[in-house]
This record gives structure tokens, sequence and C-alpha cells, in this order.
């Protein structure tokens, strides 16, 4: 039984994959070079390909770009309060909406951007917020 067992989880754990594992392999090292990422360690690699999945939001805040709006104007105060008071689920929620994407990609956090634009609408009210997300643009109706 128990060679049963051992040869029944090689199977499944290595021999099944091998070969889609090797195609995968190859595409891989065609796309990104092992020159390119054998530099990273494990965690680094993973960050890099899989996204950021924890985040200082404040830094976020800091990091926003206005367009038709300053930081003191009262929508972009209210936004923020409101923002900060969300639990975390909402919050990458809000940058799934944002950025079509609940991780930040590439540099990390520090180097994220995206911007907060009023729409200029005539009734602002009667408009929801919505996003631009190739640009990584929030239009934030007044």
């Amino acid at each position: 039984r128990k060679e049963y067992v051992d040869l029944y989880v090689n199977y499944i754990f290595n021999k099944s994959v091998q070969k889609p594992f090797e195609d995968f392999m190859q595409g891989f090292l065609r796309g990104c070079p092992a020159r390119y990422w054998k530099m990273f360690f494990p965690e680094e690699l993973q960050d890099f390909l899989q996204g950021y999945t924890t985040f200082d939001w404040h830094l976020l805040e800091k990091n926003v770009v206005y367009r038709q709006y300053n930081k003191i104007d009262e929508t972009i105060r209210n936004f923020w309060t409101v923002f900060h008071k969300l639990p975390e689920e909402k919050k990458k929620m809000f940058l799934a909406f944002l950025s079509g994407s609940d991780r930040i990609a590439g540099y990390g956090p520090e180097c994220f951007r995206f911007c907060i634009a009023d729409p200029q609408v005539e009734n602002p009210d009667e408009v929801c917020p919505y996003a631009s997300t190739c640009y990584f643009i929030l239009f934030l109706p007044r």
C-alpha cells in the first residue's frame, strides 16, 4: 500500500504536470530570460509577477495627482475621509475599480500614481464616479 501511495503521489504532483510545466517554463523563459530574473529573491519575483497585496493607503493618497482639483477641495477631503474609513476589502475593491486589479504591480506601492479628475459635467449630482483603468484616472464629480 505504501508503495502504491508513493507512486500515486509522485504521479499527481510530478509526472502529470511535468509536460505542461516544461511548456510553461519554455514560454516563460522566451519572454523573460533567466538572466533577468535570477537576480531576484523568490519573494521579490513573486511581488513583481503577482503584484503587491499589502498597501500603505496613506502613501497612495500622498501619490495622487489632481486635475481641476486641489487636495484641499471639499470633495477631495470628503473622498479621503470616507476612503480611509473603509474596511481593507473595500479599499482593494476601489483599487480594482480604478486600475482593473486589486494589486499594484511593477515597482511597488511607492511608485504607484493615479489621478483624480473633475469630469466637469453640468449637473454633478446626476453623474456617478467612473474610472479610466488604462490611465489610472478616477473621475470624481464635485
